[in-house]
Formats: C-alpha cells, structure tokens, sequence
C-alpha cells in the first residue's frame, strides 16, 4: 500500500485522514506540540494505530511539503478569522448578543440562575 492512500487529498488546505473527518494538521499539530503515537490514539480513538503512525511517517517522510501544507492552512485561518471579525464580530446585533450572553454566564456564574432556567419564578412555574 502506497502511504499516500491512506488520505483524502481534497484540496491545498484539506487532506484528511482516509475514512475519518479528521485532519492530517490535527493530528501532526498535536504530534508536533510533544504527543506520541499512544496519546494521539487516545485523543483520535477512532483512529488505528496504523493510520497515526501513516499519518506520522507521511509528515517525516515529507516534512517540507507538510509544512508547507500547515502553513497553508494556518493563513486560510488566519484570513477566515480576520475576514469575520470584521463582518459578523463587529455587527452590533452579534455585539449586543455577546453582551447579553456574557451578563448571563456571570449570573450563572454568581449562582443566581442556572442553565436550564430551574429556580425561575415566572409565570410559567407553577407551584403545587
């Protein structure tokens, strides 16, 4: 088997691991912060052990092209990320929701209310 086959070479920014939704970045991003075969198996268990080690080999065998490809899809990142914090980040509707949800998460935070809305006393409670 030719180690190419075991991934889906989509575009210039999506290979992925053949039969997965996972990436190759994801996988070699966390190889190349420090975890082996054994932790990425566990952070991927519906990955084998075979395809992590492919996946591996592959970058090490290729390193220049695969980074090449990581730095590629870091900048489509980067530039996805600035193109919408200048559209949707700074519209005021998603700012005043932000707000809203922010004030939410520190009353939850505070305990005065709670996720699912338990401990409300409005009109849709109804005591026994």
């Amino acid at each position: 088997m030719d180690l190419r086959d075991y991934f889906d070479f989509i575009d210039d920014e999506n290979i992925r691991i053949q039969g997965h939704r996972v990436y190759v970045d994801n996988v070699l991003s966390n190889y190349l912060w420090g975890e082996g075969p054994d932790e990425l198996q566990q952070r991927y268990p519906q990955m084998s052990m075979e395809k992590i080690y492919a996946t591996i080999l592959y970058y090490l065998a290729n390193k220049a092209e695969v980074e090449a490809y990581m730095a590629c899809v870091e900048k489509g990142r980067e530039e996805r990320y600035q193109e919408w914090q200048q559209t949707v980040a700074s519209s005021p509707e998603y700012i005043e929701r932000r707000e809203r949800l922010l004030k939410a998460r520190e009353k939850w935070i505070e305990g005065e209310a709670s996720p699912s809305g338990a401990g409300r006393s409005d009109a849709a409670t109804v005591s026994t």
